[in-house]
């Protein structure tokens, strides 16, 4: 079954140009140039991923989004920002975003990009990994602060997918390279201390909580 996309940008060339390159990529492209617009459109028929600009006049991409999550709408959605610097990322990332490019971009890096955020489905943590202090989005993992924040937890490629296998589910237990494993165990102990990977003898290592 071909994917529908919603475009939401007020740059009328680029939204135009992404239509175009999306259908040539086997997608059917819905176009919006304001968050007033695709309120409406989404009032009518639903879509599978959303490519949303953060800067519009009116709503702007953010408040859009957010107002979208509140509304109990998980439509996957890849925002698209001119702006740079990973506090943008989190921001987008934290207002519901599943994931974030930074424009100019490349066509085929948003189509890689579209396919995963389809195939994950909503933004969510990694079954219960916000129970311990995780959350798992835009394929990253970022900190909760006590203020309902989240911080971007900076990990390798090996420390990442370790990770990954360890929380999904929280307390799987997995093998691992005991050098990656000390690693990833020092960068959490540096933000979460009442988390710990642990040893399990014969068979590997799981991440715990350490406080009830």
């Amino acid at each position: 079954m071909t994917k529908s996309i919603l475009i939401i940008d007020d740059d009328d060339m680029l939204r135009n140009t992404l239509a175009t390159g999306l259908r040539k990529s086997g997608f059917d492209a819905v176009t919006a140039s304001s968050a007033e617009q695709a309120t409406k459109i989404l009032e009518r028929i639903s879509v599978d991923a959303i490519v949303l600009d953060r800067m519009m006049e009116g709503q702007d991409g953010l408040s859009f989004l957010k107002e979208l999550r509140n509304n109990n709408n998980n439509t996957p959605v890849l925002m698209l920002t001119a702006l740079s610097g990973p506090e943008n990322a989190i921001d987008g990332l934290s207002g519901g975003a599943n994931d974030y490019m930074s424009k100019p971009f490349k066509l085929q890096e948003l189509v890689l990009r579209l396919n995963n955020i389809m195939k994950n489905g909503p933004v969510a943590p990694i079954d219960n990994t916000d129970s311990i202090g995780l959350v798992f989005s835009g394929e990253d993992f970022f900190v909760l602060t006590e203020t309902g924040g989240k911080k971007l937890l900076s990990l390798s490629k090996e420390e990442k997918k370790l990770l990954q296998n360890l929380t999904n589910p929280v307390g799987n237990t997995v093998s691992a390279t005991p050098m990656v494993v000390k690693r990833l165990r020092n960068k959490i102990n540096g933000v979460l201390s009442d988390i710990n990977i642990v040893t399990v003898r014969g068979t590997g290592y799981k991440i715990i909580k350490t406080k009830i």
